[in-house]
């Protein structure tokens, strides 16, 4: 039992550190362009790259390098998804190591199946999520 609640705090430690550090990858964009090489031809263009802003249909519409709602949304839910997906799948390992070290004992059995259960469901719904989260975006 002491190995699995070791086993337990490691996931649990490994999945928070995976929680504080992945987003700050997730969200690193790209340099600038260097100063003084303009990359649109038109003045308007200029204008609003020389501002800050990046050029739209109507003008200048956001800050340049700015990511919309959309990706943000797509991102948080890849990297809730991921955490998901490994905290499923460490689960699913420590229900086999239990369901290996019960000896036969059916309270240790049902407990190991149960966990294995419910690490099924949490990826399911973390693929259904995926799905729902992209066919929602696809139609605004």
């Amino acid at each position: 039992m002491r190995i699995i609640q070791t086993v337990k705090k490691t996931v649990i430690g490994l999945s928070l550190a995976a929680t504080l550090l992945f987003p700050v990858a997730a969200f690193a964009q790209t340099p600038p362009a260097p100063t003084g090489t303009p990359t649109t031809t038109d003045a308007k263009g200029q204008v609003c790259e020389g501002v800050g802003l990046a050029t739209g249909s109507t003008g200048c519409d956001q800050p340049a390098g700015s990511t919309s709602v959309d990706s943000v949304i797509v991102t948080v839910v890849n990297i809730l998804s991921f955490v998901v997906g490994v905290a499923a799948v460490i689960m699913i390992i420590i229900a086999g190591l239990k369901y290996v070290m019960s000896s036969g004992d059916s309270n240790s059995v049902n407990s190991a199946k149960n966990t294995i259960l419910y690490s099924i469901i949490g990826l399911v719904v973390a693929i259904a999520s995926q799905v729902i989260v992209r066919f929602v975006l696809k139609k605004l």
